[in-house]
């Protein structure tokens, strides 16, 4: 009887190392058991979840073709725990044995069982890891007392097929994981670039191929700068690699970067890049790239749109200038000339009528005045006609407080000295209006090819760019032509206005 048990592990053992699905092995697994052992009948449950763990009958194994309407029946059956022998083995999690099924009051399948003339049962656990997975019962074509030994050595058998149970769910696992990986992959829209430590390229999916014109089986196992790096950076891209796995020191990992990308045809587009690192060692590097030529194109069509709407506004606000100077103004000086005449050539003794034409002179002076204001305010003629120091000058000596003015000799481009004027002006009417200053200053200068302004008070501080509509459209302004405003502002600790404008 000890070498029967020991040809059933052998037999077992064998199928197992063999075999790697389960639905492959159970069968053979029940008639290796059944035959060695001369038992009839085998049927293999597994649990299920489905609301409720139960057993369902998953394969079978006849030795005798009389046993073929029980194991018709038998398959696909489903029991509850504690329900018939599998239910019992269930709940219990021991081997049991039924000498004969037809005097057991458990064992729903008894009828069909003595139609195909089945009696004596035994059933063991398949044990895993994790508990159990299912279990294996036995039939015999007549009643059999109870056998120990043969049980405990099922018992064995039972925790050899739970491991190998364990490894196949293990393995299907893994390939289902495969299989979900690459499917998000080759349906991710971004590029998915894996590279190993020696920066060849690992995985290159389908978006990767799609963007930079290689196929993967072209570039897998090839050092990725010399493929879709431009020739400008791979020197530094190397030197940064070898630097890290040196030193450790990340500048670029886990961090958006937008960086020049280039195709199999050699031409160069703009990327968005984040490199990530995965595992520990060897270490393993998953770049995401995206295409942004689109939206690069995008931005550059909003700048120059911006520049052609602050263009179209500072010419039409030089021709209202124009009208005004050459129109009201001038009609405006007309008739104080007049009045001026009219006055020198009417009687002294008519006083009621020279006090009339002296008032009419001071509305007429007065307007005049106002109307220079409004013109100055819209465009000022001297920024036009002489540039930006002296426009300044002018502006600054109009605050109600000392304001000290630096700024640069010369001309700069148009658009560039409006932008910068109109900075000064908002930023000392902002001080005027609200700062409480008792005085301000204000900084031109160039440097690297563009125009640093700096105003900054000595006032109460506070001040929000967020809120309001005139350090928003000064904003605006400034970066339609691809510069930048910022604004520091502390409690009791005065406002400090910077802006950058590229002279080009």
């Amino acid at each position: 009887m000890e070498r029967k048990f020991l040809a059933t592990e052998h037999a077992v053992a064998l199928i197992l190392s063999e075999t790697t699905d389960t639905a492959e092995a159970y069968p053979k697994l029940l008639e290796a058991i059944g035959t060695s052992l001369g038992w009839q009948f085998g049927a293999l449950w597994e649990e299920v979840i489905e609301g409720k763990v139960s057993l369902r009958c998953a394969a079978v194994w006849c030795g005798e073709p009389r046993s073929a309407d029980f194991a018709e029946q038998s398959l696909g059956t489903i029991l509850s725990p504690g329900v018939g022998l599998p239910g019992r083995v269930w709940s219990s999690g021991e081997p049991s044995w039924i000498r004969d099924v037809r005097a057991d009051t458990n064992f729903p399948r008894a009828h069909a069982a003595a139609a195909s003339g089945l009696r004596g049962a035994f059933c063991f656990p398949i044990r895993t890891g994790r508990g159990l997975s299912g279990v294996i019962e036995f039939l015999s074509d007549h009643p059999r007392d109870p056998d120990d030994e043969l049980l405990a050595t099922m018992q064995t058998i039972g925790i050899q097929i739970g491991h190998f149970v364990e490894r196949g769910m293990a393995e299907k696992a893994a390939r289902e994981r495969e299989a979900r990986h690459a499917g998000i992959l080759d349906s991710a829209l971004d590029c998915i670039v894996t590279i190993d430590e020696g920066g060849r390229v690992l995985e290159f999916n389908a978006a990767a191929e799609r963007t930079f014109g290689y196929r993967a089986d072209e570039i897998v196992g090839r050092e990725m700068a010399e493929l879709i790096v431009p020739p400008s950076l791979r020197d530094r891209h190397r030197r940064g690699f070898v630097r890290y796995l040196e030193t450790g020191d990340a500048q670029l990992l886990d961090r958006r970067i937008e960086i020049l990308g280039m195709r199999a045809d050699g031409s160069e587009f703009p990327v968005e890049l984040t490199i990530t690192r995965i595992g520990a060692e060897p270490p393993i590097f998953t770049g995401f790239l995206r295409d942004i030529t689109g939206r690069k194109l995008a931005e550059a069509d909003l700048r120059a749109s911006r520049v052609r709407l602050v263009d179209a506004q500072d010419a039409e606000r030089r021709r209202l200038e124009r009208n005004l100077h050459d129109g009201a103004q001038q009609r405006l000086v007309s008739l104080a000339l007049a009045l001026r005449l009219v006055r020198d050539r009417l009687h002294e003794r008519d006083e009621d009528a020279l006090e009339l034409l002296d008032r009419a002179r001071e509305e007429v002076d007065l307007a005049l005045e106002e109307l220079r204001e409004l013109a100055r305010g819209i465009h000022p003629a001297i920024l036009t006609e002489r540039g930006l120091q002296p426009a300044l000058e002018s502006a600054v000596s109009r605050a109600p407080f000392p304001v000290e003015l630096a700024a640069p000799e010369g001309r700069l481009p148009a658009p560039v000295e409006a932008a910068a004027y109109y900075v000064v002006c908002e930023a000392l009417a902002n001080v005027a209006k609200y700062a409480d200053a008792s005085k301000a200053s204000v900084s031109l200068a160039q440097s690297n090819g563009r125009l640093l302004i700096e105003i900054s008070d000595d006032g109460i501080g506070g001040a929000d760019a967020a809120k309001g509509t005139g350090l928003r459209g000064l904003a605006d302004r400034v970066e339609a032509l691809d510069g930048r405003l910022t604004v520091e502002s502390k409690q009791a600790g005065g406002t400090r206005l910077r802006a950058e404008i590229p002279l080009s």
